[in-house]
């Protein structure tokens, strides 16, 4: 490993959940390495682009147009455009890392919508927690389950949310492990990674009531829950929260992986004696001259579209071209190895094996972040060499989108925007992006990461719901509507007559667990990351029982 991605490495912010200080620069796209660092549908959202050829195109060919006046269509878009002008096209991650997090019109930390609110059917998209409470409910379950299974430890508990969007699943969680006041009385705090002020304030309010005063720390910010009087801390970064060994953390992690930035790379081959130059991203770049025919990766990056670019023109499918601008932005392929495309796909032997005679071409999409987080939950959960935990405990639940056959994402880049299909790259700032999740490459980074830790699944979701028990709970809630209980949270089956409210709590069960080609119950998956325990037990949800 070059010492400079060493030092990204170890010194990576987790910055998808970690808001830029200043406006976009120069440096921030370029220096991507340096950033390292929630939301969907539940259906087969893919966009498709074939990359620009740039090999033959000078900078004036690539940017003609730039400097004249043209009409973007976001505020973050035109500081993009301007930002690439300078620095050439960008990284496909620092456009998503832009688009989602910027301080200046970011999806999530810079809404230039006033009242905006990305979730529920007034939003972008609906997740699982706001379909229905036995989602979250079933969930908080799991952890009891976990909790039992590792000694009923009397304290030391700590949970552990991130991406937690309005709080919703916590709130369904922490009502439900009330029940069992051995296992609540065991939590120590509660940690919400959070970059959102609104969001953290939604969060808030949910969890504490609206009266409830939030401080602010070095740490973060601070308040009481109304369940137990749980003290609750609300961070940027992951990193933020201390790692103890004599903690026990249960780390949920719904519907968040999918948001953090991916880097795109083709396989191309390098004819013989064809000279490359350094990328215009990446001034470290090697030329190399090949004298035989070789493959090497090429990272996919983005650069805007032509002035005056129409769907047409840009080959925009139709389900994702209405009512919406034609795309500020489109994907290009470097004109040499990029600093990531020289690293990236060498990280990994799953990687590796596509680079032999026999795969000439080949699309993947890598989330460095996503390797980072899971080695933190590792790290927390087995210990490590720089935090060894003598003893490991504790589990994370991983619930999102993605192959669970093993197979490398590609071409999943996605953008929704109410409710529908998007271009990724139309509107940036005001439309969700999101791709498919690596379940294998979460696994092998957690496992890399501590020896303590063993990983089970990805499971389809439908599968782990019915395992934990969603048939009973929703035939419990059922009963409680038709005979006028409401059992659950307020809001949920009452108001709305028995019969009525019997057929909505149906809906939302089956929608979770469908199993057709777009269902929910399909496309999501669960992976458990527990402490290793040389395979003598199963969690619940994943083929085991719970302990005595």
């Amino acid at each position: 490993m070059r010492p400079a991605a060493l030092r990204a490495l170890r010194n990576a912010r987790y910055s998808a959940l970690h808001p830029r200080k200043s406006a976009l620069t120069l440096n921030s796209l370029r220096n991507s390495t340096q950033h390292w660092s929630s939301l969907s549908l539940g259906a087969s959202r893919r966009f498709s682009s074939t990359p620009t050829k740039l090999e033959n195109k000078s900078p004036e060919q690539l940017y003609d147009g730039l400097n004249e006046e043209r009409k973007w269509s976001t505020p973050l878009a035109k500081q993009l455009g301007e930002a690439i002008e300078a620095t050439g096209p960008v990284p496909l991650a620092s456009y998503m890392r832009m688009c989602l997090t910027a301080d200046i019109g970011g999806y999530y930390t810079g809404a230039i919508e006033e009242g905006r609110d990305q979730f529920g059917l007034k939003g972008d998209f609906v997740t699982s927690p706001e379909i229905s409470q036995v989602f979250g409910e079933l969930c908080g379950i799991w952890y009891v389950t976990e909790w039992m299974a590792q000694g009923r430890p009397g304290k030391g508990v700590e949970l552990i949310e991130v991406g937690p969007g309005r709080g919703t699943l916590m709130d369904d969680m922490l009502r439900t492990i009330q029940r069992f006041p051995a296992m609540a009385n065991s939590i120590d705090a509660i940690y919400m990674v959070e970059a959102s002020p609104e969001l953290r304030v939604a969060q808030k309010n949910l969890l504490c009531g609206e009266d409830a005063p939030m401080t602010e720390s070095k740490v973060g910010y601070h308040s009481v829950c109304k369940y137990n009087a749980l003290p609750i801390v609300w961070t940027e970064t992951i990193k933020s929260i201390p790692i103890t060994p004599e903690k026990m953390p249960f780390i949920m992690a719904h519907e968040f992986f999918d948001a953090l930035p991916i880097h795109a790379f083709e396989l191309i081959s390098v004819p013989p004696s064809q000279t490359t130059t350094p990328s215009p991203t990446d001034a470290s770049s090697p030329s190399t001259k090949t004298s035989h025919p070789t493959l090497q990766w090429r990272e996919l990056l983005v650069s805007p579209t032509p002035p005056g670019s129409t769907h047409t023109t840009l080959n925009t499918p139709p389900s994702q071209s209405r009512d919406t601008p034609p795309p500020d932005f489109q994907l290009t392929r470097a004109q040499a190895p990029t600093r990531h495309a020289l690293y990236l796909p060498e990280s990994s032997p799953r990687y590796r094996a596509l680079k032999t005679p026999t795969h000439t071409t080949a699309l993947i999409e890598i989330c460095p972040d996503a390797s980072l987080y899971a080695t933190d939950f590792a790290t927390r959960i087995g210990g490590s060499p720089t935090h060894p935990k003598p003893r490991p405990s504790g589990a994370a639940l991983i619930l999102d989108y993605g192959p669970g056959d093993g197979s490398i994402p590609t071409n999943s880049l996605r953008g929704i925007r109410r409710h529908r299909r998007v271009s990724p790259f139309a509107e940036p700032g005001l439309t969700d992006l999101s791709a498919d999740v690596d379940f294998a490459a979460l696994a092998e980074a957690a496992t890399r990461a501590s020896g303590g830790v063993e990983v089970h699944g990805p499971v389809g979701q439908g599968d782990f719901l019915e395992c934990m028990g969603i048939r009973e709970r929703v035939e419990m809630l059922v009963k409680a509507v038709e005979e006028g209980g409401g059992e659950g949270k307020a809001g949920e089956g009452e108001g709305r007559g028995g019969v009525k409210a019997a057929e909505d709590v149906r809906k939302a069960w089956a929608r979770l667990v469908d199993r057709g080609p777009n269902g929910m119950g399909k496309l999501y998956k669960a992976l458990a990351i527990l402490p290793e325990n040389e395979g003598r037990r199963r969690p619940v949800g994943f083929g085991g029982d719970v302990a005595a």
